[in-house]
């Protein structure tokens, strides 16, 4: 596979996965292009053409030529300057790397970030909320985590990749559709009735297996396992932890239990007080559930995966 196919082949799976009726993500990419032709030609300049065709704004080719082949990837969690060099090592060992792809974004991606929490919007909506309420409660926390993502040093892995002439690419919130996908489709069909009941559905996935060998595994942080699960949302996408606010709006539209992948103490306190279960399913282990799901993609095409930094590879045949 080239570079640019595998590019085109995660933002595919992405939009298939999307919370969002890919209807709606199609039409988003529409009026970007409406917006790109009323751009003056100095403004088109400086507009990233990939969001004419991506709607994730933190999954990016950072390096590379899209025509480049690729036999074998490097994948992992976080793949910043130190995963570069091991890159480099692998080759110098024989094992030449054509590709990393990393989970979390680097580079233009990260300071991209919040452009995709938009997404959070319509998951709140398909659990009840009304869609004026969630983009009102989003609107500020949006604009929180921009202005948090303008101080960081974002291109530091880039850079490293540069200089060694390391193909890097980013694949998030498209991972991440992947498993909320996933997820969400499993409880739906396993229809757990406590929280002890979706514990044990939780570990019967691989990642999740595996991780608690790691003391990493699902963990009921609201609650108890005899507690009832009620309705259940599984929140793993969407870039970064939504706003405080969701957790009222959620108990009131009949939210009883939320499965995430991590959750803040400001988060933990607000859903603690509106009497919403929470199940941390565990962040490494759902972050390397999406990018199996997309790696596997690449393995049934002839590309050989290699994995590292916290990416617990389990590969699905079917």
């Amino acid at each position: 596979m080239k570079i640019k196919e595998i590019y085109e082949l995660a933002v595919q799976k992405g939009i298939e996965n999307d919370p969002r009726s890919q209807e709606k993500v199609l039409k988003l990419l529409e009026k970007e292009k409406e917006y790109f032709e009323e751009l003056k030609e100095d403004e088109k300049t400086e507009f990233d053409r990939d969001r004419l065709f991506n709607p994730y704004g933190d999954t990016r080719v950072l390096y590379g030529d899209p025509d480049r082949k690729v036999k074998r990837v490097l994948s992992g969690i976080d793949m910043e300057t130190g995963e570069v060099l091991l890159a480099e090592r692998l080759a110098a060992r024989g094992k030449p790397v054509d590709l990393i792809i990393s989970h979390h974004p680097e580079g233009k991606a990260m300071a991209a970030l919040y452009q995709v929490m938009k997404v959070q919007e319509d998951v709140l909506a398909s659990f009840g909320v009304p869609i004026n309420v969630a983009e009102g409660i989003m609107a500020s926390r949006i604009s929180e985590v921009k202005r948090g993502l303008v101080s960081l040093n974002h291109n530091r892995a880039v850079d490293a990749a540069q200089l060694l002439d390391i193909p890097l690419m980013c694949t998030h919130t498209v991972a991440d559709n992947l498993v909320h996908k996933y997820m969400q489709n499993m409880i739906d069909r396993e229809k757990p009735e406590t929280l002890a009941d979706l514990v044990k559905a939780i570990k019967k996935i691989p990642e999740y297996a595996a991780a608690v060998h790691h003391n990493a595994g699902p963990t009921i942080v609201l609650g108890s396992e005899k507690r009832r699960a009620g309705k259940i949302m599984v929140d793993m996408t969407g870039g970064t932890s939504g706003s405080e606010d969701a957790y009222a709006k959620l108990a009131v539209a009949g939210v009883g239990t939320l499965v995430v992948m991590h959750i803040g103490e400001k988060h933990r306190k607000e859903a603690e007080k509106n009497h919403i279960n929470v199940i941390i399913a565990g962040h490494m282990a759902s972050d390397s559930l999406g990018m199996n799901l997309l790696l596997d993609e690449l393995a049934r095409r002839g590309v050989e995966v290699v994995t590292c930094s916290g990416l617990i590879r389990y590969e699905r045949k079917e």
